[in-house]
């Protein structure tokens, strides 16, 4: 027989009402929805523009070698940003180069 009120329990032990977990059950799927797992797509699309930058870096440049300006180029994000921050401004970074390269 089950005691009353103790429609599940917590990750410490701790009865939940049903409410409790219907709540808990609906955070967790708010959750996943929000931080979804990166495909790789993502990874690959940069390893492409990366290996087009390096192969345009290793061609030889007609008057002295190509010249960018690194204060016109977008900013990094921090350190402390979201791991998706941080690479969309490295993708943005990396585009600038690559268009100014180009």
């Amino acid at each position: 027989m089950s005691a009353k009120g103790s429609a599940g329990k917590s990750a410490s032990g701790a009865s939940m009402s049903r409410y409790d977990v219907e709540v808990e059950g609906r955070l967790k799927a708010l959750e996943t929805e929000a931080h979804k797992k990166p495909t790789g797509a993502t990874q690959a699309k940069i390893d492409q523009r990366l290996d087009a930058l390096e192969a345009k870096s290793h061609e030889k440049c007609g008057s002295g070698g190509a010249k960018l300006n690194a204060a016109g180029l977008p900013s990094l994000a921090s350190h402390k940003e979201e791991a998706y921050k941080r690479l969309d401004a490295l993708e943005a970074r990396l585009e600038a180069v690559i268009a100014a390269l180009s």
